[in-house]
C-alpha cells in the first residue's frame, strides 16, 4: 500500500509543476484539469483499496465482501460520474485529459523511482 500513497504523492507533485508551467499560457482550464486529476486519484485508491481487500490472503469473508464492494463503487463511479461530465457539463476536455493523464505520468516516476532505489 506504500507505493499506491507514493503514487498518489508523484500524481499530486505532476499536477502541481503542470499548473505552474501550463497555466501562465492560459493553455488549459484549471476547473477541468483539477477535477480530471482528483477523479482519477479517488478511482485510482478505491481500486487498489479494493483489490488489496479482495486478494488478500486469510482475508474473512467480510474482507471481501467490502473489498469487492468498493471494487463495483470503483467501477459504478467511474463510468457514471465520467459519463454524467461529458454528457451533462461542458468543459474544457482536453484539461480533463490532461489531468487525468498524470496518474499514468506518477506510476512511471514511481516504476523508475523503484529502479534507481533497488540498483546497487
Amino acid at each position: 500500500m506504500r507505493s499506491v500513497y507514493r503514487i498518489e504523492l508523484w500524481h499530486v507533485i505532476l499536477l502541481g509543476v503542470l499548473f505552474a508551467s501550463l497555466m501562465p499560457l492560459s493553455l488549459l482550464e484549471p476547473r477541468a484539469f483539477f477535477l480530471g486529476g482528483v477523479f482519477v486519484a479517488v478511482n485510482f485508491f478505491l481500486l487498489a483499496l479494493g483489490v488489496r481487500w479482495v486478494l488478500t490472503p486469510l482475508g474473512d469473508h467480510g474482507r471481501v465482501w467490502m473489498g469487492a464492494a468498493l471494487l463495483l463503487l470503483k467501477f459504478v463511479m467511474f463510468l457514471g460520474l465520467l459519463s454524467l461530465l461529458f454528457f451533462h457539463f461542458e468543459f474544457f476536455v482536453l484539461s480533463f485529459a490532461l489531468g487525468f493523464s498524470t496518474l499514468l505520468l506518477a506510476i512511471i516516476c514511481e516504476g523508475f523511482y523503484f529502479c534507481v532505489r533497488r540498483s546497487p
